[in-house]
């Protein structure tokens, strides 16, 4: 059995192959440089440099999420490791292609193209969306985006089959996650992260165990939104500053416990 990771730069997605190597030998894992990926124009950089300087607690919660995963997974697991500054380089396509995987595991990078895709392994291309599909699309957070739409019930992750398109594949399985109420912005994060962790080891096991895996349409869910990074400005970070501080009150809410009820959502049942 062989078993490509196709990854993001950051350090949960380093935390991610080492959690996934734990239980499957993975032959070569791809990193997608983030640093070379979204190179900072000028109003980006003022957007950025605003944000910490309004809203530090939106960029120091995910620092010191990062910072956890960098000091527990300082380093890749043992494989092979190449870097690429998109994830459709022809690098990425010559080694995956080499190795012949019998599965590609995807999380954190951008779109990925048409002659990626053409590779198709037996057991096929699967994808961690931190975001609850249909629901939730896009980026660059959506947990952040469900906060700042005061849309606390939708904050969730999913693993998929992939496709073309951004974050719309067939479901394998989708969780909303618990909280108390008493999180900080940092601990909503970490619980996000390591439920979307367990549950894409989860499915990696039931994918290669070959039973029959679910292939959910998502337009047999409902309806959802996708959201892009260029419209994550000030007036977005203000609204989740603002509506996270009744975080507390609206996880108790009945609200919203009737409206977790209202989605749904795919526990992987293994």
């Amino acid at each position: 059995m062989k078993i490509v990771l196709w990854i993001g730069s950051g350090a949960n997605q380093r935390a991610l192959a080492n959690k996934i190597s734990q239980r499957f030998k993975i032959d070569a894992i791809v990193v997608e440089e983030a640093s070379r990926r979204n190179p900072i124009d000028i109003s980006a950089y003022f957007s950025k440099i605003s944000s910490r300087l309004f809203f530090s607690v939106i960029p120091e919660s995910w620092s010191k999420l990062m910072d956890h995963y960098n000091t527990k997974y300082p380093a890749y697991p043992e494989s092979k490791v190449i870097k690429v500054d998109s994830i459709n380089h022809q690098d990425t396509y010559a080694t995956t292609r080499s190795i012949k995987p019998d599965l590609i595991i995807v999380s954190g990078t951008s779109l990925i193209r048409d002659e990626l895709l053409s590779i198709n392994p037996p057991f096929g291309i699967v994808n961690l969306h931190t975001g609850l599909s249909p629901y939730m699309k896009g980026g660059p957070n959506c947990t952040n985006w469900c906060i700042a739409n005061g849309q606390f019930h939708l904050i969730g992750n999913t693993i998929m089959w992939i496709d073309k398109g951004i974050d719309s594949g067939d479901i394998i399985s989708s969780e909303t996650v618990s909280f108390n109420g008493n999180e900080t912005l940092f601990e909503v994060h970490y619980k996000v992260m390591e439920q979307a962790h367990e549950l894409y080891v989860k499915a990696i096991a039931g994918v290669l165990d070959k039973q029959p895996i679910k292939r959910i349409k998502q337009k047999d869910i409902g309806e959802g939104k996708t959201y892009f990074r260029k419209n994550w400005d000030l007036s977005q970070q203000a609204r989740l500053v603002k509506n996270f501080k009744n975080f507390e009150i609206s996880i108790k809410s009945d609200d919203y416990k009737s409206k977790k009820k209202e989605l749904k959502t795919f526990p992987f049942e293994f």
